[in-house]
């Protein structure tokens, strides 16, 4: 409980830098200096207006300057890195190292996942980050096994088959749409992922990936927010998969299970 308690308290300070590294990737600037602003007023954020999810309560979600809006990006960002870190400590406390690398991976992800909904860009920097934490963790991956060369072709043979897949799709997509059906980012951030998690991660991440992307896309359709023929991330979706899979490997076959036969 403890553990739990203290790894939330440092996921949600985590939370408000992953926050500053998505409102400042995008726009090439530091993530470092300078200090917060209001992105309506631009003056600097008082350190106590700082305070993760408990200054949006105590402002009522209001910039203390302008009382402009805040978005409810930022306190959702914040709830959402403390709980991660928090099953995560929970789930690896006995593996610390595979903690260390599935929590780093699972804050770039988050970031990747906002910066995809709100730009619709994936940069390759942020897929090149997870397959080099993919390839560090090779050896302590407790979804691989054996001595560190056969760590290794496993890591490879993950991100081949999740690069080649997307590749595969994206091909398909352009010969029977005559346009784009994923993007190039997808690709090497689905490559990353089975770096992370294998090639049976990359197929359980893909099937609910498609999942939750199709019941995001029919509730656009529903809400008369997006046309049958709208863009949509697909990345924040495989994010998901990916998370789920860095907490416990699905393993394909479990999804038989669901199937009515």
């Amino acid at each position: 409980m403890l553990i739990a308690a203290l790894a939330f308290a440092f996921g949600l300070l985590l939370g408000s830098f992953l926050n500053v590294c998505i409102a400042r990737l995008p726009k090439d600037e530091s993530i470092m200096w300078p200090a917060s602003r209001c992105p309506a007023c631009g003056v600097p954020i008082k350190f106590y207006d700082n305070i993760p999810v408990l200054s949006f309560l105590l402002l009522g979600g209001r910039c203390r300057a302008c009382r402009g809006p805040i978005s409810l990006k930022y306190p959702a960002v914040e709830l959402l890195t403390a709980f991660i870190t928090a099953a995560f400590a929970v789930k690896w406390q006995a593996n610390p190292a595979w903690l260390a690398v599935a929590l780093l991976a699972a804050y770039v992800l988050i970031v990747v996942s906002v910066i995809d909904f709100e730009t619709m860009l994936i940069s390759d920097a942020f897929s090149l980050a997870l397959f080099v934490l993919g390839l560090a963790g090779s050896l302590v991956n407790p979804y691989f096994s054996g001595a560190w060369p056969a760590r290794l072709a496993a890591c490879a043979a993950g991100a081949a088959a999740g690069a080649g897949f997307i590749w595969v799709l994206a091909l398909a997509g352009r010969k029977i749409y005559k346009m784009e059906a994923v993007g190039e980012g997808d690709i090497f951030l689905l490559g990353a992922i089975g770096a992370l998690c294998g090639w049976q991660g990359v197929v359980s991440c893909v099937i609910m990936a498609s999942f939750f992307g199709s019941v995001y896309g029919v509730s656009l359709l529903l809400l008369k927010k997006a046309g049958r023929m709208s863009h949509m991330p697909f990345g924040p979706f495989l994010a998901l998969g990916a998370a789920i899979n860095l907490y416990s490997l699905v393993r394909p076959e479990y999804f038989f299970f669901l199937l009515p036969f």
